[in-house]
């Protein structure tokens, strides 16, 4: 069928185009864009302070970033069997989406979790779930990140039991849990417990981490929900950093000395199609946590004052409306996050805006990447827009963006204050009423949306979730508690709730009620009971 393209008109004309942030940009930079700019002091060398130009002095001329695809959907055995095809197609990295009732702490066979069970991520009740999650995957040769926040002590513990029953030692284990709450009442809304509770429960995490499983990543501070919601790049690297900032205050405040622990800490950013920007947001970010770490915490390690990130290309610049065009976008997306100098990468699938990824989406998604690395050159040379007048004006005044923000938070009290304000939501929300407002305009141009728009779609046939898979969940989920033995559970979780109204570590209890059989939803009414709910603010 013939597809004919709906008139248009150009967008309106504006007199000075302006980056996603709302900063200037000139059609010319010459010399004078860097006039009194210092090279030793903006730049340095690959791998060294202040690490504007990478963290690792190579980069990717030793070795490609890691290649992540994320992915979770239905029962353990079906996401399983996704995570085994990744595998086969060369990923070189995990990256698990837990579905709603699990990012929750809920089991199920709660109600509240009743038309949620698997539909935009994995469920996972308990230990055996984890077991099947995993199973035929040797989890001391793959790296696994784990999108989970307020639970994300939990899913650790049991993708460390799981690690025992294969033999693996917790000093082999690598990986993320992403751990990051505090945007979680910025942004995207699946917290649990109030901002100190679980504060608390992060800097146990830190702790048990560093004794326990030294090579995981405790944390990965997220901007990319914040920028999914409608942060600007200068915003999204403030109120990461900001939230950064808390978490280690957070761990000193408990006691820890601040070089046992930041070196493990990462992060997550979002790369959208305005490439030049994105760049220079990285990089930007990359110079502020060093100066932020050496001159406020006095890290010492030169570890600590890396930040290493993840990244993911943009799934809210995705559209439903002829979704091949996203291929195009994410390719452009990932390009950005490479030569803006990621650790590790998720593309996602060009279907995402319509529904969950079909193995062939994901599979090209995963392509994508490959070409990038393999039939490119930007991973011949470390940090390949170094000296640039665009991307150094452009990195300078992002960081100076970024700083007045930072500086606002702190006028507040600092990220957990300015989160109670509502401050960083009303901030986000204004900047997308912007966005949103040009788009309908068209004066922000979204190919195939508001401008190049067809009459008709070609039909697409979306992979979808058996509705059965949550009655088979809630059986099983029937047949755990039944067969397992209840008064170990009970002594278990009495503990848990012992060390959660004191002071000690609540990881080593909850680990035993984990191995004991205890469920997601379990543990965290245990937690819930003692520490609350958390109440959100209505706005700044």
């Amino acid at each position: 069928m013939a597809h004919t393209e709906r008139p248009h008109t150009e967008p309106p004309h504006t007199e000075r185009p302006h980056t996603e942030s709302g900063l200037p940009i000139e059609p010319v930079y010459g010399p004078e864009a860097l006039a009194g700019w210092d090279p030793a002091e903006r730049l340095g060398e690959p791998g060294a302070y202040p690490f504007t130009r990478g963290v690792y002095p190579t980069m990717y001329t030793g070795r490609p970033w890691t290649m992540r695809q994320y992915a979770g959907f239905g029962t353990a055995a079906e996401s399983n069997a996704r995570y085994r095809q990744l595998i086969a197609d060369g990923t070189t990295g995990l990256s698990v989406a837990f579905d709603l009732p699990t990012q929750m702490g809920l089991d199920s066979d709660a109600p509240l979790a009743r038309g949620e069970v698997g539909k935009v991520g994995v469920a996972v009740d308990s230990v055996e779930d984890m077991r099947v999650l995993f199973d035929g995957i040797p989890l001391d040769r793959v790296s696994t990140s784990m999108t989970i926040n307020a639970p994300a002590a939990l899913l650790l513990l049991m993708y460390q039991l799981v690690a025992e029953e294969q033999g693996i030692a917790a000093d082999r284990l690598t990986g993320t849990v992403q751990n990051d709450v505090l945007k979680e009442y910025i942004a995207r809304g699946t917290y649990i417990f109030p901002p100190g509770p679980s504060l608390r429960l992060t800097a146990d995490t830190f702790r048990y981490c560093a004794d326990e499983v030294p090579r995981w990543n405790t944390i990965s501070i997220s901007g990319y929900h914040m920028a999914e919601a409608g942060a600007s790049p200068a915003q999204e690297i403030a109120f990461t950093l900001a939230d950064g900032i808390a978490y280690v205050r957070t761990a000193i405040g408990a006691g820890m000395d601040v070089d046992a622990f930041a070196p493990r800490l990462s992060f997550f950013f979002v790369a959208r199609t305005t490439l030049l920007e994105e760049v220079a947001k990285f990089r930007a970010a990359r110079r502020m946590w060093a100066r932020i770490m050496r001159e406020e915490f006095g890290a010492r390690d030169p570890k600590s004052l890396m930040l290493r990130f993840h990244t993911q290309t943009a799934g809210v610049q995705l559209t439903a409306q002829q979704p091949e065009v996203n291929l195009v976008r994410v390719a452009v997306q990932g390009l950005a996050a490479v030569l803006g100098g990621t650790q590790s990468l998720h593309t996602n699938a060009y279907d995402e805006a319509i529904a969950l990824p079909t193995a062939k989406s994901a599979r090209l998604a995963l392509r994508t990447q490959q070409v990038l690395a393999y039939e490119t050159d930007i991973a011949h040379t470390v940090d390949p827009f170094a000296g640039s007048y665009v991307v150094e004006r452009m990195t300078d005044d992002l960081e100076a963006a970024a700083a007045a923000l930072l500086g606002r938070i702190e006028d507040l009290g600092g990220a957990v204050a300015a989160i109670e304000r509502g401050f960083q939501k009303g901030e986000i929300e204004h900047n997308a009423y912007r966005i949103a407002r040009e788009t309908d305009s068209a004066e922000r141009v979204v190919v195939g949306l508001n401008r190049y728009a067809l009459d008709e779609e070609e039909p697409y046939e979306p992979l979808r979730v058996d509705p059965a898979l949550e009655a088979a969940q809630c059986e099983r989920l029937a047949r755990l508690r039944a067969g397992r033995d209840q008064e170990a559970v009970d002594t278990a979780l009495a503990r848990l709730r012992e060390a959660a109204a004191g002071r000690a570590n609540v990881l080593y209890p909850m680990k035993e009620a984990l191995r004991a059989r205890a469920t997601v939803g379990e543990v965290c009414d245990e937690l819930r009971e003692v520490w609350g709910r958390h109440v959100p603010a209505t706005g700044f």
